[in-house]
């Protein structure tokens, strides 16, 4: 674009006015403000950042909040829809971004249900990738995909599957693990005992939507045990506790 054109462009959008222009065109004064953006912040109404604020949107998440706040060790056991996952990711980054702990580990069981990918190709993380998605959706829902392959590559957020986690012990670190109703007691019991110092962890999952054979899955077990433990808290969300599609509720109660 032409220096004539841009000075005809802004001419019709109301940035240059015609009458602050003298006789002489080579000496043309600077055009004062009508509206346009100013650095200054008392004329500026424009959103400077946008930030989700985390709220709770029933009394089951209202108690799980309070409880994640409260205990280094939290069983969210509930229905599907009831933001048992999102709730856990979304206090690890918080808790991240304020610097209360060094890293996220998010850790998941690597449990077909119903169908087979190991046909897939690629390496393991491929391979691994869809089982993972639900962990990467509520992370991007937090903070931008950017951020996080950012943060991922830094080693501040790790996600790995269950099988990988025998032998470590998880340091100054927000530990979720989802869906642990596709765990078996031995485990859930070695992924407990990951804990480490000045850690949080929250594992969350549906004893009524285990893909695992009956009687295997020993997340109701070990929510039932742990529940006599003082220091652990095991919060059970209902029905009522739902937050998606209000046909969630209504299929939950029948199915």
């Amino acid at each position: 674009m032409t220096k004539r054109a841009a000075v005809k462009r802004q001419m019709r959008e109301g940035v240059f006015d015609t009458h602050q222009f003298s006789d002489d065109a080579k000496v043309r004064r600077l055009p004062v403000d009508r509206g346009g953006w100013s650095p200054h912040p008392s004329n500026d109404d424009r959103d400077q950042a946008y930030l989700k604020t985390l709220k709770p949107k029933s009394e089951g998440q209202a108690e799980l909040m309070q409880a994640i706040d409260t205990h280094n060790m939290v069983l969210a056991l509930g229905p599907a829809g009831t933001g048992k996952t999102y709730l856990a990711v979304a206090k690890a980054v918080e808790a991240l971004e304020a610097g209360k702990i060094g890293r996220i580990v998010l850790s998941r069981p690597a449990v077909e249900a119903g169908e087979s990918i190991g046909y897939l190709p690629g390496d393991m993380e491929d391979k691994l990738a869809p089982y993972l998605r639900p962990l990467y959706d509520a992370l991007s829902d937090r903070l931008s995909m950017k951020r996080v392959k950012a943060l991922m590559a830094e080693g501040l957020i790790e996600i790995a599957p269950v099988g990988y986690m025998r032998g470590r012990t998880l340091n100054n670190a927000f530990i979720v693990v989802d869906e642990a109703q596709n765990c078996t007691y031995v485990q859930l019991k070695m992924l407990l005992t990951r804990l480490g110092w000045h850690s949080t962890m929250v594992v969350t999952g549906d004893p009524q939507q285990s893909d695992l054979l009956p009687g295997i899955s020993g997340l109701s077990d070990i929510a039932e045990r742990l529940e006599q433990v003082p220091d652990i808290s095991v919060i059970r969300l209902a029905e009522r506790d739902i937050v998606r599609h209000p046909l969630v509720a209504s299929m939950i109660g029948v199915l």
